[in-house]
């Protein structure tokens, strides 16, 4: 597909952006949209999943058909069913009457199923019997009936984590990703934030008979540095949030950080996930992994010279340095290993009393923090205060550099 249809599919469907990785999600949905082939489309909550449906419907031989949004998340565990297949009269409590499901209404047409991961397993037996073979039982009832749907699924949900969890079937898995669209987060596609930040501020303006608000060029860096957790839903709630309570219509960063206070390099706490406490949680392991190397090499450095002044002098060792043979043999140690070593790393490494002091000069950072502290500086004077060279450097991610940055207050 060129880019003059990718255009049209855009200004058709309200899609602002010109990242490549959304071009390429669009051209599978244009391209899979004739077959009656399953999608499967993940990403992140807030990236635009709900489009993609409607593109394979609106670009399919079903576009005069029926199509209808079902957000299973939403539904409780003990109506899904019956909002899905429909029910018989009197098959549980309040079914006073007969009543179609979404599959029956939507026959000949296109069923989109936002939150698939979300389905209780019961249900996904039924799904998966309504892919393979079109065919579903209404709760309460005997009968077999039959549809002719296309299923297009969305998910938010990691379904190959859920596989091994055990609250997904691997063979519904395999029956739903027959075409798998990824809708790629507002951090992959970093040249479209402002793009979409202006849309909204103009869209905002007209809705509420104000003056759109105008970022300075340092306002425009600082949002588009931010890492958008809740992604483009977060951004037009970010953009409505400043054109109704500022007043000034000129944005500067000070203006701007009150939106998004923290969001550079974590979520706001309440909406802090488990993953990405454990992302914050692997990244800094890393960096103090790295330092442990290094104080490693320094320790054996440190070993080789007092072994050496031992052989000359005839002066054992005292308890204090094996405690230091034991630290180094620590950091052999898997990643996994808990973070007491490092809180006790300095204590190890200090109490080396019987050595010589001109083998320790009182000028070298011991600790773990300015040992940190001077490498990341290090690294900034390096690259001219450039980020992502320096964090390349360190072998850390801008994220994670930004937040010691700060944590340090490392003004370059």
């Amino acid at each position: 597909m060129n880019k003059a249809e990718i255009q049209s599919i855009k200004q058709r469907f309200g899609i602002i952006g010109n990242s490549p990785l959304l071009d390429h999600a669009i051209d599978i949905a244009r391209q899979v949209a004739p077959t009656d082939l399953t999608v499967l489309i993940t990403g992140e909550s807030g990236t635009g999943k709900e489009f993609f449906p409607k593109i394979i419907h609106h670009y399919s031989h079903r576009k005069h058909g029926p199509f209808i949004a079902v957000n299973c998340g939403a539904i409780p565990e003990g109506t899904i069913d019956s909002e899905l297949f429909g029910h018989e009269k009197g098959s549980f409590t309040g079914a006073y009457e007969a009543r179609k499901g979404y599959f029956e209404v939507v026959n000949g047409g296109t069923i989109f199923l936002d939150e698939v991961g979300d389905l209780p397993l019961g249900t996904q037996v039924r799904l998966l019997r309504v892919l393979e073979t079109g065919e579903f039982i209404r709760v309460g009832s005997s009968k077999v009936l039959k549809t002719d749907v296309r299923v297009v699924a969305a998910t938010n949900v990691n379904l190959v984590e859920a596989i091994k969890q055990g609250k997904f079937r691997e063979d519904l898995f395999y029956r739903l990703n027959t075409v798998p669209i990824h809708i790629p987060p507002l951090r992959e596609r970093r040249g479209d934030i402002v793009l979409l930040f202006n849309k909204f501020a103009l869209d905002f303006a007209e809705k509420y008979r104000i003056p759109p608000i105008e970022l300075t060029q340092e306002a425009t860096q600082l949002l588009t540095q931010a890492y958008w957790h809740g992604n483009v839903r977060q951004l037009k709630n970010v953009a409505e949030q400043i054109s109704i309570i500022e007043k000034e219509r000129v944005i500067t960063p000070e203006i701007l950080r009150k939106y998004i206070q923290d969001i550079t390099t974590t979520s706001l706490p309440a909406l802090k996930k488990d993953s990405d406490m454990l992302e914050q949680y692997t990244t800094d392991r890393e960096i103090v992994f790295k330092f442990l190397a290094d104080m490693k090499k320094d320790i054996q450095e440190l070993k080789r010279v007092v072994s050496h002044i031992i052989a000359v002098t005839g002066v054992n060792p005292s308890p204090t340095f094996k405690q230091v043979e034991h630290f180094t043999d620590l950091t052999n140690t898997t990643p996994d290993i808990s973070f007491s070593i490092v809180d006790n790393a300095s204590e190890h490494i200090t109490s080396i009393k019987d050595v010589p002091a001109e083998i320790i000069k009182d000028d070298e950072p011991l600790s773990l923090e300015k040992k940190e502290m001077e490498t990341i500086k290090k690294a900034l004077e390096k690259y001219k205060g450039k980020r992502k060279l320096a964090a390349k450097e360190l072998g850390i991610s801008e994220r994670t550099l930004y937040r010691k940055i700060k944590q340090y207050n490392l003004n370059m």
